[in-house]
């Protein structure tokens, strides 16, 4: 993937993330909901190597 493409991925998975983390209601919010979050930093970590 060119690195121009692979730069707009990765801000399109960021914003994503950022969306969901802002849409969390910390009082309703499971172990689940965390894990997922954490697979999607996984995932973006992944991308950036």
């Amino acid at each position: 993937m060119p690195q121009q493409e692979k730069l707009t991925d990765l801000k399109t998975r960021l914003s994503e993330f950022m969306n969901k983390l802002d849409q969390m209601n910390p009082e309703e919010t499971s172990v689940e909901d965390i894990d997922r979050l954490i697979l999607m930093l996984e995932d973006l970590e992944r991308k950036m190597d």
